[in-house]
């Protein structure tokens, strides 16, 4: 496994966790709810180069299409 493969699978890993973790989802909801979501393809697209970004900035990613149907980024 090459070192931007790691990254990426180190992100989702984190991601789901932290699915787990907030939202109380199983295992197969918390892989379904990220896999499915445009946040993901674009961690698992090496051009976006997201996966770089780390797992929180990713999470908040995700929080923000799930409430927004959208990838969104909300400026303060």
């Amino acid at each position: 496994m090459d070192k931007p493969e790691a990254l990426v699978e180190g992100v989702a890993q984190d991601v789901v966790g932290f699915l787990i973790e907030d939202e109380g989802l199983s295992v197969p909801q918390a892989l379904d709810r990220f896999y499915g979501s445009e946040v993901a393809q674009k961690v698992f697209d090496h051009e976006t180069g997201l996966y770089r970004e780390g797992a929180a900035y990713v999470y908040g990613l995700l929080r923000d299409e799930l409430a927004h149907g959208r990838i969104v980024q909300l400026e303060v």
